[in-house]
Parts: structure tokens; sequence; C-alpha cells
């Protein structure tokens, strides 16, 4: 069965985004250690689930990057596209995106559907809302959270609105120089 992973850029504080949605405290110098890191993170992903407020917005910027051989993450624009979307949506008819296909159904038939498929690892990106869906259902199977080095005392949490306590194993953490640290946790089951 494929694993979801979460990768998600969040403050020491614990926040996604500032009280209006504001993202100006995300670390945007990375350098070559963390983009390996990403890039072994999402080498094996054969899909990608999104809410449709990010993807209105993730899916045409990769797509952007991808059709830029001079861009330096080219590379990973490529992998974007290339790979298999799922955007969960309630409002929209159609797919406007390459590769991409809307899910309408309910969260966790849904996912649990994906998983039961061949290929490679989910991963999930967000949006806030949509996450927070996935972390409620406890659908999420490992969590890599990027704690950037800014805390903005109040936000939007992933974590609100957790019911039950979610029982988290480390497996790995890492620090760079940009001043990022990853956690990489593994739900306990």
């Amino acid at each position: 069965m494929r694993k979801l992973k979460l990768q998600v850029q969040m403050t020491v504080d614990g926040f996604i985004a500032g009280a209006n949605g504001e993202m100006d405290w995300l670390v945007f110098n990375w350098d070559s250690e963390i983009n390996q890191y990403v890039k072994e993170l999402t080498e094996p992903i054969g899909c990608i689930v999104l809410g449709r407020k990010l993807a209105q917005g993730f899916i045409p910027h990769w797509a952007g990057v991808a059709a830029n051989p001079q861009a330096p993450d080219h590379a990973a624009g490529q992998k974007f596209t290339d790979t298999h979307k799922v955007v969960f949506t309630k409002t929209l008819e159609n797919s406007e995106w390459e590769n991409t296909v809307l899910a309408k159904g309910e969260l966790v038939e849904e996912i649990t559907r994906l998983k039961e498929q061949e290929g490679g690892d989910i991963i999930a990106y967000g949006g806030g809302t949509f996450v927070s869906s996935l972390i409620k259902a406890n659908l999420i199977d490992e969590y890599h959270l990027f704690i950037n080095p800014t805390a903005i005392g109040s936000g939007m949490s992933i974590f609100k609105g957790l019911e039950n306590r979610l029982a988290l194993q480390l497996k790995k953490s890492t620090s760079f120089p940009c001043g990022i640290v990853t956690l990489c946790y593994e739900v306990k089951r």
C-alpha cells in the first residue's frame, strides 16, 4: 500500500500562514543541501494531492518553471508537471490542467482508493483546510515539516480541529545552513 506523505513549510510556532494568509516569513535562500533533500523526498512520488485553492497557483507555477529550461528549479518544475495530480474540490467541474484529475467524492474513500493503487507514494502539499482535513481523518502516514526560523504569533494551523491525540515517531531531523530544520515523523499506528 502506498504511503501518503505531507510536505509543508511552517513557522517555529506551528503556523503555515499568517492570520490573513501571509507567507512573507518563508525562507527562500535554499542551498544545494536542502534542494537535494527535497529532490530525494519527491523523486519516488507517483501522485500529488492538493486542495483546489493551492492547486490554482501551484500547478500553473510549476508548469511555467518546467517550460523554462533556464529556470534554476527547472528539474523540480518538470517533476511536479509530469507527476499525476489529484485536486480535491467541491466547486470545479472539470480539470483545467494537464495530467490532473478532480476528486469530488468523500475524502477518506478517495485517499484510501489512491493508497491502494500501484505506484510510488503520494505527497500532499495543501492548502491549509485540505491538509487539516487529511490530518483530522488520520490519513497522513509521514509528516515532513520544514520549520522556518520565524515565529509569527498567530495564523493558520494545520493541527487546529484535531480531535484526538496524534502520536508520532521521529524518523529524521536535519538542519540546513539557510536556517530551516526539517522534521520527518511517522504516524504510530
